[in-house]
């Protein structure tokens, strides 16, 4: 299957670049590895979607994720609304109204790992499932952005923070948007499948792991450890209950 194809080019494409960026060694003239990398990820999380839930299902819920993802966006480089003022710099492909088309294939890698992992965690209700699909997102922005930000300037951030200079209204901001965007995937999905596709679920898994992985070990690199200590344990948790629901209700 084509579908199989493009996750295991993603995999060769993602051990190419932890070597490359760990060893700070990505030439600019190939810069636009970026582009492709995050294409390649939204790409995994549209078809987890469809896989689980059918090809029509998939691709709308889809759409509003990146739809969504890319006026929030617009909303905080233009007005400096919900996450803060920022810039971005032109490291991820074209820009849209100040926006790189690629951030929307970045939250579709970020809302289709967790919805993965709240389809075992399975909070009790709709309120607790929107919150906890909003601190699996941040758990991963806790050690994302700090790399982003002050390892590689993939943007600039105009106002500051305590946590590596980056404003504490972003962390707030992912946590309202992954929490909204988690309150609609949970409606919208809830009469498809109830399970996920077995294989495409143990993909979504590794890829959220393998992310946080790949920045964890480039903050290792520029002596980011609380950023690393703090994803580190925020990521015990999340595991550690995902394991444990997943031999209780085995």
């Amino acid at each position: 299957m084509w579908e199989s194809r493009v996750f295991q080019f993603f995999i060769v494409w993602y051990i190419c670049g932890v070597i490359l960026l760990s060893l700070d060694a990505l030439p600019p003239w190939l810069e636009w590895a970026n582009v492709v990398f995050l294409m390649l990820a939204g790409s995994l999380g549209v078809i987890y979607f469809c896989q689980s839930y059918g090809t029509r299902k998939g691709l709308l819920a889809s759409l509003v994720i990146f739809t969504v993802s890319m006026y929030t966006e617009y909303l905080g480089t233009t007005h400096g609304l919900i996450f803060g003022k920022y810039v971005y710099t032109t490291d991820f492909g074209l820009l849209l109204f100040g926006v790189p088309f690629t951030i929307g294939f970045a939250w579709l890698l970020v809302m289709s790992t967790s919805h993965a992992l709240l389809q075992v965690i399975r909070p009790p209700g709709l309120l607790l499932h929107a919150v906890y699909g909003g601190i699996i997102a941040v758990v991963m922005d806790l050690v994302l952005d700090p790399v982003s930000f002050k390892v590689k300037n993939y943007w600039v951030w105009q106002d500051s923070g305590a946590y590596y200079g980056i404003p504490a209204q972003n962390f707030v901001g992912w946590f309202l948007v992954a929490a909204v965007l988690h309150l609609f995937l949970y409606r919208y999905l809830q009469n498809g499948r109830t399970e996920d596709h077995p294989v495409w679920h143990k993909r979504m898994i590794l890829l959220y792991l393998l992310i946080l992985a790949m920045f964890m070990l480039l903050a290792s690199l520029a002596h980011m450890y609380l950023a690393v200590a703090m994803t580190g344990m925020g990521l015990l948790i999340i595991i550690s209950h995902y394991l444990w629901r997943r031999r209780v209700t085995s």
